[in-house]
């Protein structure tokens, strides 16, 4: 060890051991040797010739020409652009004040409002949705011969019908009060 800190002519950094001795190929620049320029697990750009992560201690992995690694690094750099977008968003959204209004909107201050147990307010809720959907039908589709317009009422009438077993699923699900 006493060997290592007298050797003036091994350069030494902080992230590499003093007594392991850098090999020849150390020289050439990390642009030409091929290296990666980011980390693919947390995305931090690697420093100039270091050969680890200084954030997370993952080696340096080397580009070949289509971009892959011979390990599937597609992979490892879609998940850390997908985790940088993810906490961006998360961080977006907790920065993000919302109106005051949308208080009444929470699930559970509607279930207030209405006075359903859970299971006949999302049955509820479904059937509202199958009520907009036969609308929609209406909306978005025209006919134009007597086929399309059977098929429209068709459509309708598989909307309307999914309502009424949403809405009659509701009823039942509905606890009777003791009062009545």
């Amino acid at each position: 060890m006493p060997h290592a800190a007298h050797d003036a002519d091994a350069r030494q950094d902080f992230w590499r051991s003093p007594s392991v001795p850098e090999p020849a190929t150390a020289a050439v620049p990390v642009a030409a040797s091929g290296m990666a320029d980011a980390c693919d697990d947390c995305g931090t750009e690697f420093m100039i010739g270091a050969r680890f992560c200084h954030t997370c201690g993952l080696r340096r992995p080397a580009l070949h020409s289509a971009g892959v690694d011979a390990a599937g690094g597609l992979w490892p750099r879609s998940l850390a652009v997908v985790r940088s977008w993810s906490s961006s968003a998360v961080t977006g959204w907790q920065k993000m004040s919302l109106p005051r209004w949308m208080q009444y909107l929470h699930f559970h201050e509607i279930q207030r409002w209405i006075g359903l147990p859970t299971a006949s307010l999302i049955a509820f809720m479904i059937g509202v949705g199958c009520v907009a959907g036969a609308i929609s039908v209406s909306l978005v589709y025209r006919a134009s011969n007597l086929a399309e317009f059977q098929a429209i009422q068709m459509w309708r009438i598989e909307w309307l019908l999914a309502a009424t077993a949403a809405f009659v699923a509701g009823i039942l699900l509905k606890k009777p009060n003791d009062g009545d």
